[in-house]
C-alpha cells in the first residue's frame, strides 16, 4: 500500500499494519510520520522500541533480524526502526531487508518501520525496495513546495489556535513568512511555535508576525533554477543574495543556471528536429516540477534565444573565473544576476508575447 504523508493519520486511525517504510528528504515531516507510527503502535500496546541506524559497509544486519524475531522477557509487543541514512543498505542489506519483509505479514507482536532519504527510480524498482512495498505501506514524504508554503503555515498556525487577517493583509503576513524560512521547513515550524508562545490565540497582525519571524532561509541553488524557470523575479533576487551571503560557490549557481539553458536547447532543437514534447523531456532526464516548467516556458522560447542565452552563459563561466568580458561586469555575483535574470524574464512572458533578449538586460 502507498501513501501519502497526509494520508497517514486518517490511515493509521483504522488500521496498523507490521511493517512500514517512510522516505522523502524533508526531515520535519519524515520524523513526524515515524512519530505518528510510533503513537499509534504505542497506543496498541507496543511499548518496546529499538532503533538501527545502517551506517558503513560492515553492519550487522543479524542484529535487526534477531530484533524482529524474539520477544522480550515479558513478552512486550516492540516497534524496530530501521534507519538507512544513505538509502542504499549494500549488498548484505538487501537479502536481510527482503527477509524483514517477508516476515512482517501476520506478524501481531513487531512494528517495524525502515527510514530513508529519497530515492530515486532505479532505487524504487530494487528487490529489496519492492519487497518493502509489496509487504507493508509505504510513505512518501514529499517536501513543501514554495508556491504552497504559506498555505502550509497558515494550517499549522491554527493547529495552535493562531490565524492571519483575511484578505490582503493576512497574505501578506503569510507571504512574508514564507519568504523568511523558505527552503527551512524546520524553522518554519519552530517559527509558528514561537508565535504560539509569544501571542494568545487568534488572530495575528503583520506586525507581530514581522516582529518575532526571523530571516532563517536555507537557499539551495537547484530550488533557484526553479524559481527562475518560473519566471518568479523578486523571489530570484532574493535566493541569489541568500546564496552569496551564505558562501555559496559562484561556480556551483552558474553550472545550475547554465544546465537548465543547455537543457532548454537540446530540448528546442529536439523539437526542431521533430520530436514529441513527451519524449524530448524524458531523453534529458527532466521531469517532475521541472518537466511542468519546461512544458510551460519552451513554446515561448525561440531557438535564436536560447543560442543568445547560451553564449551569455559561455561569457559568465568565464567572469566567474576571473575573466573580463566586454559589456558585463567584471564581479562574478553581478554576472550571474544579469544571466538568471535574462533567463527569468525570459520565462516569465506570457504565451504569444513576444520581447527581445537585449531588452531584458538594459
Amino acid at each position: 500500500m502507498q501513501l501519502a504523508a497526509s494520508q497517514l493519520v486518517a490511515h493509521l486511525q483504522r488500521d496498523l499494519r507490521s511493517l512500514y517504510t517512510v522516505y522523502g528528504d524533508e526531515p520535519l515531516l519524515a520524523q513526524e510520520a515515524v512519530d505518528a507510527i510510533r503513537a499509534a503502535a504505542r497506543a496498541r500496546g507496543f511499548s518496546e522500541r529499538s532503533s538501527h541506524t545502517v551506517s558503513g559497509a560492515h553492519f550487522d544486519w543479524s542484529e535487526v533480524l534477531a530484533a524482529g524475531g524474539s520477544l522480550s522477557l515479558f513478552s512486550d509487543k516492540q516497534i524496530i526502526e530501521v534507519r538507512i541514512p544513505s538509502g542504499k543498505p549494500g549488498k548484505e542489506g538487501s537479502p536481510a531487508i527482503q527477509l524483514l519483509a517477508q516476515a512482517a505479514p501476520g506478524n501481531e507482536d513487531t512494528v517495524t518501520v525502515v527510514i530513508l532519504p529519497r530515492l530515486d527510480k532505479t532505487t524504487k524498482t530494487g528487490a529489496w525496495f519492492m519487497a518493502l512495498e509489496g509487504a507493508g505501506v509505504t510513505i512518501s514524504v514529499e517536501p513543501v513546495e514554495r508556491a504552497a508554503l504559506p498555505q502550509w503555515i497558515a494550517q499549522r498556525l491554527q493547529t495552535l489556535g493562531l490565524r492571519v487577517a483575511s484578505g490582503v493583509e493576512g497574505q501578506r503576513s503569510l507571504q512574508f513568512f514564507a519568504d523568511r524560512v523558505e527552503g527551512n521547513l524546520l524553522a518554519a515550524f519552530q517559527e509558528v511555535q514561537k508565535l504560539a508562545l509569544l501571542y494568545p490565540a487568534g488572530e495575528l497582525s503583520f506586525e507581530q508576525i514581522e516582529s518575532a519571524v526571523l530571516n532563517v532561509a536555507r537557499y539551495d541553488v537547484f530550488k533557484l533554477s526553479e524559481a527562475v524557470l518560473a519566471g518568479h523575479s523578486g523571489r530570484v533576487q532574493r535566493m541569489l543574495d541568500g546564496l552569496q551571503a551564505e558562501g555559496e560557490a559562484e561556480v556551483l549557481v552558474h553550472y545550475a543556471l547554465s544546465e537548465d539553458i543547455r537543457a532548454l536547447k537540446r530540448v528546442k532543437d529536439a523539437l526542431g528536429a521533430g520530436r514529441p514534447l513527451p519524449v524530448a523531456l524524458r531523453e534529458q532526464r527532466i521531469w517532475g516540477a521541472r518537466e511542468r516548467l519546461f512544458e510551460r516556458v519552451l513554446p515561448n522560447l525561440s531557438a535564436t534565444t536560447l543560442t543568445r542565452l547560451l553564449h551569455s552563459a559561455h561569457l559568465v563561466d568565464g567572469i566567474v573565473k576571473g575573466l573580463k568580458q566586454a559589456d558585463w561586469p567584471s564581479d562574478g555575483w553581478q554576472a550571474l544576476h544579469r544571466l538568471a535574470m535574462m533567463l527569468c524574464r525570459e520565462c516569465a512572458l506570457q504565451p504569444g508575447a513576444t520581447r527581445p533578449l537585449r531588452a531584458a538586460v538594459s
